[in-house]
């Protein structure tokens, strides 16, 4: 079995190109399962399994008040080891094979409004030091690009290109792409430069968001700092840079932007992942269609 978890986890990295934090998801939901196997089956590995062992796990994880999207994503971790042992001709068939996945509902996500976003900045005092000079950048660069949080925190230096306004980033699988920058996120980006250079120490040089200390910064530092920012001005329950990027490519949609644009933008393989954004503009929609149409009013 750790053979075959640490070809699995080669596979990942090399051949998917997945994230560490998304191999070690995968490689720690399996772990989970073999230790589940090992207790209730007395079966040392799991790469021969029936479908009813799988089945007692998925029960015991709901007894244990796991929610549904949690059992569907440790299913698909075993979905994919045992799609590797497949192509490396180790099974003949997967255990998986016609598992239906639990019934979610369907939570939309709230993006913030316009009015909350300039709450937030004005929050920021540009003037005030380097902390709220980058804070206000981070905002920014969310609510203007789109991009993810592990790719803010992976920018470097050398990604931001000032002089044609864009910025590279690395997005799911190692895919760069390129995203303009506004002329007013270039000031700031300007602006957090020469305010970054009077820092007494830097450890993590060629990246560029550290802390008043020199790092990189952390996943959780960046979904605090959001977090804090927007408590202060939105009740909504979620508040976190993945809003911003609901919040990015919701505004669009609702200024005119097309499907296909705000695709490339976001760095989607596909229209279908692009596509739930057009669930949060519909209101907007009806607004205008509405407004315009004259029998709108009747």
């Amino acid at each position: 079995m750790a053979t075959n978890k640490d070809a699995f986890r080669d596979y990942l990295q090399l051949e998917k190109k997945y994230s560490p934090h998304t191999v070690n998801a995968y490689l720690n939901d399996i772990a989970y399962f073999e230790s589940f196997n090992k207790e209730c089956f007395q079966q040392e590995g799991i790469e021969h399994v029936n479908y009813s062992q799988i089945r007692s796990w998925i029960v015991s994880l709901v007894d244990d008040s796991v929610s549904n999207v949690t059992v569907n994503r440790k299913i698909a971790s075993l979905k994919a080891f045992y799609k590797f042992l497949l192509k490396t001709k180790q099974i003949e068939v997967s255990p998986l094979l016609k598992h239906k996945a639990l019934k979610t509902p369907k939570k939309l996500q709230i993006p913030f409004s316009e009015k909350e976003l300039a709450d937030v900045l004005g929050q920021v005092n540009e003037s005030s030091g380097f902390q709220e000079i980058r804070d206000r950048l981070i905002v920014d660069l969310f609510y203007t690009t789109g991009m993810r949080r592990t790719e803010l925190i992976h920018l470097k230096c050398a990604d931001v290109n000032l002089f044609n306004s864009t910025i590279k980033v690395l997005g799911k699988r190692n895919k760069e792409r390129i995203l303009p920058v506004l002329p007013i996120v270039v000031k700031q980006l300007s602006l957090y430069n020469k305010e970054r250079t009077f820092l007494e120490c830097v450890v993590d040089q060629e990246y560029l968001f550290l802390t008043k200390k020199g790092l990189k910064l952390s996943d959780s530092f960046v979904y605090r700092l959001i977090n804090s920012y927007f408590s202060a001005v939105s009740e909504k329950v979620k508040k976190s840079p993945h809003i911003l990027r609901h919040t990015f490519a919701t505004h669009l949609l609702n200024n005119g932007a097309d499907l296909n644009s705000v695709k490339e933008l976001l760095g989607h393989s596909s229209l279908a992942s692009t596509q739930i954004y057009t669930h949060n503009s519909l209101s907007e929609l009806k607004k205008v269609y509405k407004e315009a149409h004259p029998r709108g009013g009747k």
